[in-house]
């Protein structure tokens, strides 16, 4: 009987691409012109309250904002629309990403990794990264179709990413043995707690403040250098 592959799951936006795929369609949309100006500019507004470090929430308030305008002009577009704005996004981000994580899939891939892609961005950007990137897997947020429509259903994974990466594991027929997953957020503690070797990259306070308390390994990746950080007695050194 063949040995089962080992595997590593990635997060996408903030881990892999720079930047969050999601945001960066609904830029795409208020360029093409399909984005309500008024609307999109409350949109801007809140996203530099949030640059500016006004507060600890104002990245959730912006996001708030966001993903409630940008629901409510899905319903408008027609799928063709939305593709459009999609194809944009990907030939502007998919190169724009972090060297550790780059790096990091090729060796994994090259040493026979399965790779998989758990995000909150749209299924639609999501599979196009993974299959530039190589990975074996994805899933992503489902927004519903009724032809070249939305019809308003959709499908997320925000806080159960442990599930679906179960999932992905038993229908890969992969092993637990040797597994990696990388993740930059709150979203992805519940994945992250459940690997061999869990990183938290780049992680937002609730994600560090988790991985000190369990003692994960933490990189930080800025401008061209990369740190590692690894627990020691209880005490974090570079590596």
């Amino acid at each position: 009987m063949a040995k089962p592959n080992k595997f590593a799951v990635f997060d996408i936006d903030g881990t892999l691409i720079r930047w969050q795929l999601y945001h960066a369609i609904a830029d795409a949309l208020a360029r093409l012109g399909y984005f309500d100006s008024e609307k999109f500019s409350q949109v801007r507004q809140a996203r530099m309250i949030w640059k500016q470090r006004a507060s600890d929430q104002s990245f959730k308030a912006y996001e708030g904002q966001l993903v409630t305008s940008y629901e409510a002009i899905l319903g408008q577009l027609t799928v063709d629309q939305f593709e459009e704005a999609v194809d944009l996004v990907f030939d502007e981000y998919k190169d724009q990403v972090y060297a550790y994580t780059r790096d990091l899939l090729k060796s994994l891939k090259d040493e026979g990794y399965l790779l998989f892609a758990i995000s909150n961005s749209q299924i639609e950007i999501v599979n196009k990264i993974a299959d530039y990137y190589g990975f074996d897997d994805c899933i992503g947020a489902v927004y519903g179709r009724s032809g070249n429509k939305f019809n308003g259903q959709k499908t997320v994974y925000l806080t159960d990413k442990d599930r679906i990466l179960k999932e992905l594991v038993t229908k890969h027929k992969a092993d637990w043995e040797g597994s990696i997953a990388v993740g930059d957020s709150a979203s992805d503690i519940s994945m992250l707690s459940i690997v061999e070797r869990p990183i938290a990259f780049n992680p937002e306070k609730k994600l560090f403040e988790a991985a000190r308390t369990k003692g994960w390994e933490i990189v930080l990746e800025r401008k061209n250098v990369t740190y590692q950080l690894k627990d020691v007695d209880g005490k974090y050194l570079l590596a």
